[in-house]
């Protein structure tokens, strides 16, 4: 790894990520075909935020938020920063200080491979992060990393400018290429998930506005009366 600063990168479309933050992650998950959602470890520190935005990466070393501090002068509004460790952590590498910094230049949230801290502080501020841990523990300033380059955060790889995607569900990355088809697949899927929540609140049942009974019957589902017909 390269101790580097990229201060030009390109960002996800700005359309796409406004229905990526109205949908939320379940439903882009599903419309990338299952895939960029992060390990489910990575939780919101409180409940309720939901945000979309084009990523900002941090490669920082384990205990060191140095590059945390670095990253915030390449931070534009709307951003989303995402910061991948060189190694397993929980330290308490963000709190209240960064997160003001942050939003003080239009940062709509983090997300971190490590801990967080000043929970209660963040929580009254409004400001959201999803990590790996609650922690306590202090960090240091002492040994580069890198910013926006290519990081993997919580098992998924997210390329400087990706589309950002975390509610209380967890966190999805899409890549930027594929943001605009994306975010018009889970528009797609939104509206039709709006009438099947129609028929199913009139009472319809699932197994018969999916058509199951046939496969269910193939597969070797018996219905019996009693249960010494078993």
């Amino acid at each position: 790894m390269k101790p580097v600063v990229v201060r030009n990168i390109e960002r996800a479309d700005s359309n796409a990520i406004g229905t990526f933050a109205a949908l939320g992650t379940s439903t882009v998950h599903e419309a990338l075909g299952r895939s960029g959602l992060m390990k489910p470890y990575m939780r919101p520190i409180w409940s309720g935020a939901q945000i979309a935005g084009p990523a900002v990466t941090v490669l920082a070393q384990p205990g060191d938020n140095w590059m945390l501090h670095v990253a915030i002068e390449q931070c534009q509004a709307g951003d989303v920063v995402v910061v991948g460790c060189t190694a397993d952590n929980t330290d308490g590498m963000f709190g209240e200080l960064l997160a003001t910094s942050m939003r003080a230049r239009g940062v709509k949230g983090l997300v971190i491979d490590a801990g967080c801290r000043d929970v209660m502080a963040l929580k009254d501020m409004g400001f959201p992060v999803w990590s790996r841990a609650i922690s306590s523990k202090g960090t240091v300033k002492s040994t580069l990393g890198a910013v926006n380059v290519p990081v993997v955060c919580a098992g998924v790889n997210v390329e400087p400018g990706d589309a950002v995607v975390a509610d209380d569900d967890g966190v999805v990355v899409v890549p930027k290429k594929l943001a605009v088809e994306t975010a018009q697949k889970a528009q797609k899927r939104h509206d039709d998930e709006d009438g099947k929540r129609r028929r199913l609140a009139a009472g319809e049942l699932g197994l018969d506005m999916y058509n199951m009974r046939e496969a269910l019957q193939k597969a070797g589902l018996r219905y019996v009366d009693r249960p010494e017909d078993v």
